[in-house]
């Protein structure tokens, strides 16, 4: 896989094992070939996911991981699986940019009394998802989601983050 990684906070020790670990998993699933996609990952802290989710979002807070998708691939009716993703002219299949934060992350693993590399794994694959063009804003998008992000990470040995 193509991963372009930038770590702005040294606290995130082994992010790029733990990035390839999780989007291979989400590729895999996918049936894409890991080694035709690219995806960039930034680790950061909370001061930096706030300015970007109030730049590209909105919402000047800190949150827990980020995605920008290279396109949408939204399906056309909720609950459906997302259009696949389409190589460019290299047969790359550039797939967008995750930033996910050290901050959050580690109060929400100490918070729920997880491993934090399980919580962002976790965190990665959700994100990597997202790039694929699923969402969780419409209720049948959602349970889609959330059902792959489980199946996933049960295959990573990670329990299901929801609790079901």
């Amino acid at each position: 896989m193509n991963l372009e990684l930038t770590v702005e906070d040294d606290r995130w020790q082994g992010l790029e094992a733990l990035s390839r670990q999780a989007i291979s998993a989400v590729l895999s699933h996918a049936a894409l070939d890991p080694e035709c996609c690219e995806v960039s990952v930034l680790g950061c802290d909370d001061a930096r996911i706030s300015e970007l989710n109030a730049e590209f979002r909105g919402k000047p807070t800190a949150t827990n991981v980020l995605s920008w998708p290279a396109e949408d691939l939204a399906p056309d009716e909720a609950g459906q699986a997302p259009h696949p993703p389409k190589p460019d002219f290299t047969g790359e299949i550039p797939l967008g940019d995750i930033a996910i934060s050290f901050d959050t992350c580690a109060r929400e693993a100490d918070e729920a009394g997880k491993d934090i590399d399980d919580h962002v794994i976790h965190l990665l694959v959700h994100g990597t998802l997202h790039l694929l063009g699923y969402d969780h804003i419409r209720d049948p998008d959602a349970t889609l989601m959330e059902g792959i992000e489980v199946k996933i990470l049960g295959k990573l040995g990670i329990n299901d983050p929801y609790n079901r």
